[in-house]
């Protein structure tokens, strides 16, 4: 197999080009068969093979500096670059990481888990580059999804002056997980059915060559290329919009084309001063399944089978947070018809894509433009309606600024449904929502609350809504064990509720953790751990902020030691918090809290990266077991 032979870029240099042909095939099989056991973005990868080995053909890898937007898509890339033989641990523990990783490799140049941030690096690099005197080559790679997001544009605004070689790779797969939204996608599509553009910008180009003029004639006539461009090619917008941002567009291009891409990337490489490829892919290119339907395949997170794509389900799935979320907003829209959703080209992942079903003219996804959702939702809240951002814990972080002005500044009504809070398992450090607490319960007029289990969903959205203020509800990937289905009591702003009765310890656990707590409890009841008659109470926090410092005190007269439980980092989390609450109150109880340390958190499996930390039934279960054992007096 060719593949065997590739270990570096410089294999694939050495390869015929009958030889890239088959890379291709055999790299297609290996994403195939490897994402089918292990998941993974398959569909944007399986649209960039050909590209990447182009890439790879033509660089001087790491010398030249290769970045990838988002870099859900350097399957290809690791493949190519001496991981090969480990590609079978992907987003396993211990394995090679789904995203560009600086650690992992110094093929990886630059690491991302968010969007449109590749323009920005790589003009970094070329700035760097420039400084020194170097010459290196550098290249970024833009999806076009990644085009709505605001920090692509300021990083194109200012690139277009370097008077450098710059180059910005744009793939244009017309999608990023669903399909693009704006006018931005308007454009692209247009620019597509344009291919007349080259030829005709290269005429107009052979034209001014061949004017015996000096050089401020030459700039004039250059600077009416564009002109003339219109003129001939009276598409109107054509390619004028990077021209005028000072790039030279190139394209579109197929991308699957391998000998235009080595031509089309080593013209690029000729040229002084930014240029834009612009590359047209196919997301799922190879795999029938994943063309068909390449938003399934975005992102795989279970087993799948190879030969028709039939995704694996398991037969006792329980819905998801994000399906009892989308099915509780759909509820509470029913009754007000002020409600609407919001999302940032997440409808698919968030479920409110079957919100957009009930309520399409309710409903609206602005694209990778965290920043904008947050923003139009504060100014929509001015004006009476009553908004509802659907938003991945890290990717809120994108908007903090507008969370801060435009919201809490202006106590906006806006209700934030953070899903993904947590850890999320093979996604990686980029992805993790182990932040938000700390990044919201700082803010005035800001509640924040997180549900212990499916059923606690609705009520939570609907107190939220009743509120004449900013509120969050964070909420995890995943589901919870559904064996604790204790009646949900009413929620009041505020206050937490206690689910056991004990003593001595109390186990204060916030969101899905509670559902730890209770698993603890009962494994404390049956004996496994000690004395089965010694048992601490379990609290349902609720409220992240405010906390229930009424409850706290009243607890401290029968806990000597309360125990936090939470998925989130400890610095500035909810054991934070509780700490703060219990010293202001001057409540002589000790506080230990259980989370995550001050690490970076790796791609696993969720069960082992809460065992890690302590946030295993077992895990509570012996720490309780231990404190009210090794106690003194034990309050009776």
């Amino acid at each position: 197999m060719v593949i065997e032979r590739v270990n570096s870029p410089a294999d694939v240099k050495a390869l015929s080009r009958e030889e890239l042909d088959q890379l291709a095939h055999e790299i297609r099989d290996m994403l195939v068969v490897t994402c089918s056991r292990n998941g993974g973005h398959l569909a944007p990868n399986l649209g960039v093979v050909e590209l990447t080995i182009a890439l790879h053909r033509v660089l001087d890898l790491p010398h030249d500096k290769l970045v990838w937007d988002v870099s859900h898509q350097v399957y290809v890339h690791k493949i190519l670059t001496g991981r090969r033989d480990r590609f079978d641990t992907l987003r396993q523990g211990e394995g090679i990481s789904g995203f560009a990783m600086r650690t992992e490799s110094p093929y990886d140049q630059f690491g991302a888990g968010h969007a449109s941030t590749s323009v920005s690096a790589a003009y970094g690099m070329a700035v760097a580059r420039d400084l020194s005197g170097g010459k290196e080559t550098v290249v970024a790679v833009l999806g076009d999804g990644a085009l709505t997001g605001g920090l692509a544009y300021e990083a194109i605004n200012n690139a277009g002056a370097l008077n450098s070689n710059f180059i910005v790779i744009l793939n244009d797969n017309e999608m990023s997980i669903a399909p693009n939204v704006g006018a931005v996608a308007s454009y692209l599509s247009m620019l597509r059915t344009k291919p007349i553009v080259n030829a005709v910008r290269e005429k107009a180009k052979d034209v001014f060559e061949h004017i015996p003029f000096g050089g401020a004639a030459r700039k004039a006539f250059a600077s009416a290329e564009m002109g003339a461009m219109r003129f001939v090619a009276p598409a109107e917008k054509t390619a004028v919009i990077f021209e005028e941002l000072g790039f030279r567009y190139m394209g579109p291009f197929d991308g699957h084309n391998i000998d235009t891409m080595i031509a089309a990337l080593e013209s690029a490489r000729s040229i002084d001063g930014p240029v834009l490829l612009h590359v047209r892919t196919i997301k799922g290119k190879g795999y029938e399944p994943a063309e068909r339907d390449s938003r399934t395949f975005h992102g795989v997170s279970s087993k799948f089978d190879v030969e028709n794509g039939k995704l694996e389900i398991k037969p006792d799935a329980r819905p998801t947070f994000s399906d009892a979320f989308a099915g509780a907003l759909i509820a509470v829209a029913e009754k007000n018809a002020k409600i609407v959703g919001i999302t940032a080209a997440m409808p698919d992942g968030t479920k409110l894509s079957k919100f957009a079903k009930a309520f399409p003219e309710r409903f609206f996804d602005v694209g990778i433009a965290e920043a904008h959702a947050v923003c139009m939702a504060a100014g929509a809240a001015t004006s009476g309606l009553r908004p509802v951002c659907a938003i991945y814990s890290t990717f809120l972080q994108r908007a903090y600024d507008q969370v801060v002005h435009d919201v809490c500044v202006q106590n906006l009504p806006v209700v934030f449904a953070m899903d993904r809070a947590g850890l999320v398992g093979d996604d990686g450090p980029t992805h993790m929502g182990l932040y938000d607490i700390a990044y919201l319960r700082t803010l005035p007029n800001m509640t924040v609350m997180a549900p212990r289990d499916e059923d606690e969903v609705l009520p939570m959205l609907e107190h939220a809504l009743s509120l004449d203020a900013p509120a969050a509800i964070r909420y995890p990937r995943g589901s919870t064990s559904g064996r604790h289905r204790d009646p949900v009591a009413p929620i009041e702003q505020g206050k937490a509720e206690v689910l056991r009765r004990g003593r001595g310890v109390a186990v204060i656990a916030l969101g899905n953790t509670v559902d730890v707590a209770l698993d603890a409890y009962e494994l404390l009841a049956s004996g496994e751990f000690g004395r089965s008659d010694l048992l601490p109470t379990v609290v349902n926090a609720r409220f992240a902020k405010p906390v229930d410092a009424g409850l706290l005190e009243e607890l401290a007269h029968s806990h000597d030691v309360f125990i936090t439980l939470e998925e989130h980092a400890l610095a500035g989390g909810f054991g934070s918090a509780v700490v703060e609450s219990v010293s202001d109150s001057g409540i002589p109880v000790r506080v230990e809290r259980v989370g995550i340390g001050d690490v970076l958190v790796q791609h696993d499996s969720q069960p082992r990266q809460r065992a890690r930390f302590g946030l295993s039934a077992e895990a509570v279960a012996e720490r309780v077991a231990r404190v009210l054992e090794g106690s003194q007096e034990i309050h009776r």
